[in-house]
């Protein structure tokens, strides 16, 4: 599946990476990750906090193509960039998933991001019917 709602990055020569932005098998919906991009501007904030925003609202947008809301995410992989962030992502995270019980399963890892200036990104499962 594809939207324009949520970022597809080119390569730096204008190739197509060889991925989707989510798969729906069933009623799983797997996204690829999904970094701080803003898909209308093609810009990237700087602020941490405004990278972890765009990044859950592109990974909703994925979700929405196939059907659901942030409510069928069922388990994020989140990746951080510094470590020095963690609570950070945590307060933002949790107010993007308050209205949401229960909240999704979780694992968070330190990574080295591969695009510069890009501070964390997510992959979801979401159970859309």
């Amino acid at each position: 599946m594809r939207t324009d709602r949520a970022p597809f990055v080119r390569f730096p020569d204008g190739s197509e990476p060889p991925l989707s932005q989510g798969v729906r098998n069933g009623p799983l919906v797997f996204t690829s990750g999904q970094g701080p991009l803003d898909p209308a501007t093609g810009e990237m904030p700087a602020d941490f906090a405004a990278q972890v925003r765009q990044v859950l609202a592109n990974v909703e947008a994925v979700v929405e193509a196939a059907g659901g809301d942030r409510r069928s995410i069922t388990r994020c992989t989140c990746y951080l960039a510094d470590p020095a962030h963690f609570a950070e992502f945590n307060r933002v995270y949790r107010e993007f998933f308050a209205d949401c019980a229960p909240l999704p399963a979780r694992t968070t890892v330190l990574a080295r991001l591969v695009r510069e200036g890009v501070l964390v990104e997510v992959d979801a499962v979401a159970v859309v019917g």
